[in-house]
């Protein structure tokens, strides 16, 4: 198989001020440093990424896996949103302590919370194995063969990989499979909550506000990773200390203006940018309205409930939060790719691609790959739409459908013998424990009546009635005895009887169709990387997300979402209390915060203006899981903290279109501003070390970042 030469192609390629892409860290040298350059970064490309010496990337982790955090203190004191935050949140709330409601912040080390499960991933360093993966994978071989063949050579590629004892390895493929990268990891586990605001603050606005702007949300809350006496990952323990980092953000009180360059440095989740108009036009068309019905219907119930009764307000927070969250970013993201003209520019690029390939002589090499993956994804249509509208029936907006989704596994697990049996019923068991930790089985029902009527005629909302798995006591019940007895158990309760034909159709008809054609769909779309970058050399090409760590750079910058429209890029406090509305869920402001603005006692943290700046906007390229991902400003200090993205140009994940793009991040004066004035934490802004880059001074504590040496 022919390897595709980056190196060229990053020699080749224009350098200009373009933003967008989501690069790799350790490859900034070279084009990418002159062009954060040219924006105004004062960085190298070993400033931000150095495996010999500290650097930025050391100060960067990865959030339990979904989100982003960076280290702000010497002490192991970590910022990251609060909706990354949230279920740690909820899980320490209660009706007696309702930390959702008033907050939380912990005066000690001692009153800091853990939080079982909830880790930080830091990158060690990123090693280029492309060569390794794909040995003796070659062109005659079947899909499956060149799969299985990539993943034995990763596996001894990981088994041979230099690191300590504590460490991790992780090999991801990029450009749909045509490079891989080797991730040396360090994941700290004893990871403990040290603040977080009410969300009056955190979530200001909440679903109203979400996806869009002027946003007016302090989406922050505060944790700190703790290591054993070595400084090394370790379990939850009394005995472990404050973990000393290698390198720590230094916080600028000069904040920011338009034009300021910024850089978003983190691990965002997925994209797809590369995708074929065909694709396109089938999740806009096909598959974004049938799951943003479901989830609409969801959250019509769940929203309701959660107003009439505090207790259920608790019980849902998170999962509300979750369900609304992708429902309105899909919204978003239609309207943003209609916009933009996304579907007609990749129809064009298409059409020059199909051009050039006849102009260069490679029709006969690459001709084949637009009109099959076309015919593929026409075929895969129904499928798709079947698929995705199961997983969220079944497996995203109910509680009782993905009980009995789990258990119908258990039933197949029986059939390879009692060990396996035993195995999964423990998982079964670890997981309803979890699920009637926050379960309302009328809250339930009414999600179930609402989403069910949408995948199917056959609605059956009788089993709530009948079922033993509205209730742990009952359920646990059902799993008791030998495999034989539990499965007789099974097949008699109401809801699995009603549910399990349901869930045989996934297995045996559904998801293998879907297993047939897909596989098809992503060799045919790794070909079509390999024959962009071949034929169309010219063109700028960055790697897709893919949970990795990243940096993005752009500026800071308003926009037009239509005509005579214009967004400043920058919110105050001032537009807080001119949203707010006493009561309301959404748009409550606490008291104290109310009095703070009336007395303008604001600190250290007002702009020039004597305001409070709450929020803006850029156009560094993000995602999912760049959500706490530390905004950079030109030399290396810790501006903002990135939440969110416009909702007009949540269309980014599939086509980035720099004029309506901009991502949303909470100007960190917002910040400081809450833990030191509304929350009276002095104690942890006297742990960072804040400066002012813009005049050269420093204030507060003055220690400057560790470095290793």
């Amino acid at each position: 198989m022919k390897l595709i030469k980056f190196l060229v192609l990053f020699v080749t390629l224009q350098v200009s001020a373009q933003q967008g892409g989501m690069w790799i860290p350790s490859l900034l040298q070279g084009m990418n440093e002159t062009e954060m350059q040219s924006l105004g970064s004062k960085l190298t490309a070993k400033d931000i990424y150095d495996v010999n010496n500290s650097s930025l990337k050391d100060a960067i982790g990865h959030f339990n896996g979904g989100c982003t955090s960076e280290v702000i203190s010497p002490k192991g004191l970590i910022l990251t949103n609060h909706h990354c935050g949230f279920s740690q949140i909820q899980s320490h709330s209660s009706l007696e302590n309702d930390y959702l409601k008033n907050g939380f912040w912990a005066k000690t080390l001692s009153e800091e919370l853990p939080n079982e499960g909830l880790f930080v991933e830091f990158i060690v360093r990123i090693e280029d194995v492309t060569k390794q993966v794909l040995e003796g994978v070659t062109a005659d071989m079947s899909d499956r063969e060149q799969q299985a063949k990539r993943g034995s050579n990763s596996t001894a590629i990981e088994k041979a990989a230099k690191k300590e004892e504590w460490q991790d390895t992780k090999i991801k493929a990029f450009y749909k499979g045509n490079q891989y990268f080797l991730f040396v990891t360090e994941r700290y586990e004893d990871v403990r909550l040290v603040g977080t605001p009410p969300s009056s603050i955190g979530k200001f606005g909440s679903d109203t506000d979400n996806w869009v702007w002027p946003r007016h949300t302090g989406d922050f809350s505060m944790f700190r990773i703790y290591a054993d006496k070595n400084n090394r990952p370790a379990k939850y323990s009394k005995d472990n200390v404050p973990f000393t980092p290698k390198h720590f953000l230094p916080v600028s009180l000069d904040g920011i203006s338009e034009d300021d360059f910024t850089m978003v440095f983190g691990f965002p989740g997925t994209t797809d940018e590369y995708l074929p108009a065909v694709a396109v036009a089938q999740t806009v068309e096909k598959i974004n309205p049938k799951t943003i019905a479901i989830r609409e219907a969801a959250l019509k119930v769940i929203d309701a409930n959660m107003k009439a009764d505090d207790q259920i307000r608790i019980q849902y927070a998170s999962k509300q939060a979750r369900i609304a969250n992708a429902w309105k970013k899909w919204i978003g993201e239609n309207l943003g790719i209609e916009k933009s003209g996304a579907i007609g520019i990749k129809k064009a690029q298409e059409a020059e691609f199909t051009k050039q390939l006849k102009a260069k002589g490679l029709d006969g090499k690459y001709g084949q790959v637009l009109p099959e993956l076309e015919r593929l994804y026409n075929e895969i249509e129904d499928v798709n739409v079947k698929r995705r509208s199961f997983i969220e029936v079944f497996l995203r907006t109910n509680e009782l459908t993905p009980v009995i989704f789990n258990l119908a596994q258990l039933e197949g697990a029986a059939a390879n013998g009692e060990e396996t049996f035993e195995k999964q019923r423990d998982a079964n068991i670890g997981r309803l424990k979890g699920i009637y930790k926050d379960y309302n089985a009328t809250v339930d029902r009414g999600v179930f009546e609402s989403v069910m009527p949408l995948y199917t005629d056959n609605v059956d909302a009788t089993i709530y009635d009948k079922t033993a798995f509205t209730n742990l006591d009952s359920a646990l019940k059902v799993l008791e005895g030998t495999s034989s007895e539990v499965l007789e158990k099974l097949n008699n309760d109401a809801a699995y009887q009603y549910l399990k034909p349901f869930i045989i159709e996934f297995y045996t008809v559904i998801e293998p169709k879907f297993q047939e054609l897909n596989p098809q769909i992503n060799a045919l779309e790794q070909q079509y990387m390999t024959a962009l970058m071949e034929v169309l050399p010219e063109q700028r090409y960055f790697p897709d997300a893919n949970g990795t760590l990243r940096v993005t750079y752009g500026k800071v910058k308003g926009y037009e979402p239509r005509d005579a429209v214009y967004y400043e890029p920058v919110t105050y406090l001032d537009g807080v209390m001119e949203k707010y509305v006493p009561g309301d869920y959404e748009f409550d402001v606490p008291e104290k915060l109310q009095q703070l603005y009336a007395d303008k006692d604001f600190g250290q943290y007002a702009d020039a203006s004597g305001k409070v700046p709450v929020n803006f906007i850029g156009t560094n390229h993000t995602t999912g899981g760049n959500s706490g991902s530390p905004a950079i400003d030109a030399h290396g200090n810790l501006v903002g903290l990135n939440f969110d993205r416009v909702w007009e140009g949540t269309m980014s994940d599939i086509y980035y279109d720099p004029e309506i793009c901009r991502n949303i991040m909470v100007d960190l004066r917002y910040v400081l501003f809450i833990v030191d004035k509304y929350a009276g934490a002095k104690h942890l802004i006297d742990e960072m070390t804040l400066v002012h880059p813009k005049t050269n001074k420093k204030s507060g504590k003055t220690k400057k970042a560790k470095k290793s040496k």
